[in-house]
């Protein structure tokens, strides 16, 4: 299929960034764009997991959320226990008093990808699959254009690029644009540096409060955090789709491996996987006798994968090459999962600068010597919420990181137990759990 000699906005990568930005143009009445992928249609996986209430709030006021809704679960509250026992429990609830979503969405990347492409071929716009951009450079006859060349030969004229590519974005290449930690890496132990995240299934299936879909769990150990989100088995058509089918529930799990252990397999296997939940994870999920008095072992092993938890932003987000340049989502900014914020940003960075591309369009229209102010302001302000949620998640992993062994010789305490111990007696009070639900929801960093 050949792609149109021009466009006003091409967006290149269909991610959820990418697929929010398609929806903003379209629901804010712009139809000329085209959005692109290198990828064929189904060869995106699980990743992300959680939308947040600041997000759910940004596509419903594109009327975008629907299909997620009535699809993803609604979290309940996130645990986090150490040692066998809670530690705290922090309910989602209380947000009902500041958003009308007072919840996270837990629905696999995947899924989330496949409503958002629907809704958009509801609004008769299909993905361009797969073309990969291989340059782009201003037009000769027209300064505010860039040709857009793509691995096949084609090209596109552009007046606006709108970089959904990932965190290797060609686009913010091209555009000569930095990418860098805005602080120093060593802010966060590398006990955190490096972790495995996979789907499986297990046999026999497992029981317990931590098994019940709803709630997100996170257990502390000496030397790793673990997080076990139950999807059930509502999404196991997709997840699946490569795969054996199951009826099972399936569920994911994220650990943090020690440096000391070395560099965790490209794709872990399941004996990998089984071994971290053994070592890291709470006792129901275990195959040890001796923690769970009915082991369980991984059946099915869905989905692996192993990432670093680094931290990157762009020098900015907007420039010129001919065409106004701009980069959302990981192509934007990268930090580590904690806190589930990643994709969340993301959305919310392409539902706005799309809101901002169609109001610059319209002033182009009236004015065609328009300056760049209306979009110098939004990737600005987009750039600042980066930092904020890059700060965040490290003071996350942060707390996370701290270790139990004894602080010195003279104080046989550790700061994770102080820490432990704080959040077992502050958790208590409902301002402390309102409070930790409020920076998960993204309410303050829409």
């Amino acid at each position: 299929m050949s792609l149109p000699e021009s466009t006003t906005v091409l967006i290149v990568g269909a991610g959820p960034a990418g697929l929010t930005a398609a929806l903003s143009l379209a629901y804010h009445g712009c139809r000329e764009f085209v959005i692109v992928d290198a990828t064929v249609e189904g060869r995106n996986v699980s990743r992300a997991y959680s939308i947040n209430s600041a997000t759910v709030e940004a596509l419903a006021s594109i009327n975008a959320v629907d299909g997620l809704l009535s699809q993803a679960i609604k979290a309940k509250s996130i645990r986090i226990a150490s040692w066998g026992s809670q530690i705290f429990e922090a309910k989602f609830d209380p947000l009902k008093k500041y958003s009308a979503h007072p919840y996270p969405l837990i629905i696999p990347q995947n899924v989330t990808e496949l409503v958002l492409g629907q809704k958009l071929q509801s609004l008769g716009v299909r993905v361009q699959r797969p073309y990969r951009v291989v340059g782009m450079k201003e037009n000769k006859n027209d300064p505010r254009i860039a040709d857009v060349t793509f691995e096949d030969g084609q090209v596109i004229r552009a007046r606006y690029v709108i970089g959904a590519d990932g965190a290797r974005s060609l686009i913010r290449t091209i555009a000569g644009i930095g990418f860098s930690d805005p602080e120093s890496s060593n802010l966060v132990s590398n006990a955190l540096s490096q972790m495995v995240a996979a789907d499986v299934t297990f046999e026999p299936e497992p029981t317990g409060p931590l098994t019940l879909e709803g709630h997100l769990n996170g257990t502390i150990s000496s030397e790793s955090f673990f997080m076990l989100i139950p999807f059930g088995n509502r999404f196991n058509t997709e997840l699946t789709r490569d795969g054996t089918a199951t009826t099972k529930s399936v569920f994911r799990v994220s650990c943090a491996i020690p440096v000391k252990y070395g560099e965790p397999p490209h794709s872990p296997p399941k004996e990998y996987i089984q071994d971290m939940i053994d070592k890291y994870g709470p006792a129901c999920i275990s195959s040890d006798p001796s923690l769970n008095r009915t082991p369980v072992k991984i059946d099915q092993l869905v989905w692996t994968t192993r990432f670093r938890t680094h931290s990157a932003i762009a020098d900015r987000t907007f420039a010129r090459l001919g065409a106004a340049i701009f980069l959302v989502g990981d192509a934007a900014h990268v930090h580590s999962p904690a806190g589930g914020q990643g994709m969340n940003l993301a959305i919310r960075d392409a539902i706005f600068l799309a809101e901002a591309v169609k109001k610059h369009i319209q002033a182009s229209a009236e004015d065609p010597d328009v300056d760049d102010t209306i979009l110098q302001e939004i990737a600005e302000a987009r750039h600042t919420r980066a930092l904020e949620t890059i700060g965040f998640t490290k003071k996350l992993l942060k707390l996370a990181s701290l270790g139990y062994d004894p602080y010195a010789w003279w104080m046989p305490i550790s700061l994770a137990s102080i820490r432990d111990l704080v959040l077992r007696v502050l958790g208590r009070f409902n301002f402390v759990q309102l409070r930790v639900a409020w920076g998960m929801s993204g309410l303050g960093r829409r």
